[in-house]
């Protein structure tokens, strides 16, 4: 599947802010039409890791790009599409090694640098992270604001997807800095109509 399908609501799994479980988020997820499905689990074990991705593999076969956090044993296991990471993870090059040029990797940037450096490496698209200030991961740093991430777009030629504290109040503002997608967790995911809430994001681009 081609990373050029990265558009619009990008959904990334959280079982710690759902309210039906990440199998029922994804059938959503996709039912509402999005590009791409991130599953992160940093808690569970290699197993349950495993068996959970299969099933989310399934959901999304043929309706959106399958993308695991971190894992890149995980994502070569049940075939995922790819995976992203973050700076503290596997080595872009190594991880390109081992999973070949048939996968697309996504990486985790902060800042212009971050980004182009990434770009060299070869990354298939970039998720910009922090936008806004957020609660969602304890560690995802300084808030860098939408006219930096107007500046990494622009700097770019791949897509970029941001990430962190967005909501239906400031994603407006994310997609006129020229996002190709953007995810907003909490907003989606701790609601009683996951389809509902995602469609409203979607209809911004």
């Amino acid at each position: 599947m081609n990373k050029n399908k990265i558009r619009g609501y990008y959904f990334i799994t959280d079982s710690g802010l759902s309210k039906k479980g990440n199998l029922s988020d994804v059938k959503n997820a996709v039912k509402a039409g999005v590009s791409v499905v991130q599953y992160r689990n940093k808690s569970g074990s290699s197993r349950e890791l495993f068996d959970e991705a299969l099933e989310l593999k399934k959901i999304c076969a043929g309706k959106a790009l399958f993308i695991i956090n971190d894992r890149i044993d995980i994502a070569l296991a049940v075939n995922a599409d790819g995976v992203h990471l973050g700076l503290e993870d596997m080595y872009y090059k190594e991880a390109r090694k081992i999973l070949g040029k048939g996968k697309i990797i996504g990486l985790t940037v902060h800042n212009i640098k971050e980004a182009l450096q990434a770009r060299r490496w070869g990354a298939d698209y970039l998720g910009f992270s922090p936008v806004f200030a957020t609660n969602t991961k304890a560690d995802a740093g300084k808030p860098a604001g939408t006219k930096l991430l107007a500046a990494v777009k622009s700097g770019v030629n791949i897509p970029v997807v941001a990430i962190g504290g967005i909501n239906l109040s400031n994603a407006g503002e994310v997609v006129r800095a020229g996002a190709d997608s953007l995810c907003a967790i909490s907003a989606v995911i701790t609601s009683n109509d996951v389809v509902k809430e995602i469609k409203k994001f979607q209809k911004m681009f």
